[in-house]
């Protein structure tokens, strides 16, 4: 398992991974790109920032020890696909893991993570209403 998540780590930029934040990884894709990151951050103890647009897979950094929101990031969550755009329940269990108890009992309540549909989150409410911590000023 650490030769596969070594050679996944090699494929991603160093300048992705050492930059500490979700910048470039915005748009989300394929959960190969983010979780050595995630790997990577939980490893090293970093913090990282989640800040400004963050959809889809860009989410799974959420699962990140030492992650932080800015109150002005927005989050938007949506069930996972596969590759012909059919919701997979196994793909997207592999997101709602990344979240906390809190918010994740609130996606799978509130059915956000049932369709492909994105549903938006602040950072103020990810900080305020399910305890994310804030990052702090730079």
């Amino acid at each position: 398992m650490r030769t596969v998540t070594a050679a996944l780590l090699a494929l991603i930029p160093a300048s992705a991974m050492a930059g500490g934040s979700n910048a470039g990884f915005e748009m989300g894709g394929r959960y190969a790109r983010f979780d050595p990151v995630v790997a990577q951050y939980n490893q090293s103890g970093e913090l990282f920032r989640i800040e400004g647009h963050c959809q889809s897979s860009c989410t799974l950094f959420l699962g990140i020890r030492n992650v932080c929101i800015e109150r002005s990031a927005s989050l938007l969550f949506h069930a996972a696909h596969d590759r012909q755009r059919n919701v997979s329940p196994s793909l997207t269990v592999h997101m709602i893991e990344a979240y906390n108890p809190r918010l994740r009992a609130y996606l799978t309540s509130n059915h956000y993570m049932d369709t492909l549909a994105f549903h938006t989150i602040s950072g103020a409410d990810m900080i305020r209403k399910f305890g994310y911590r804030e990052c702090p000023k730079r």
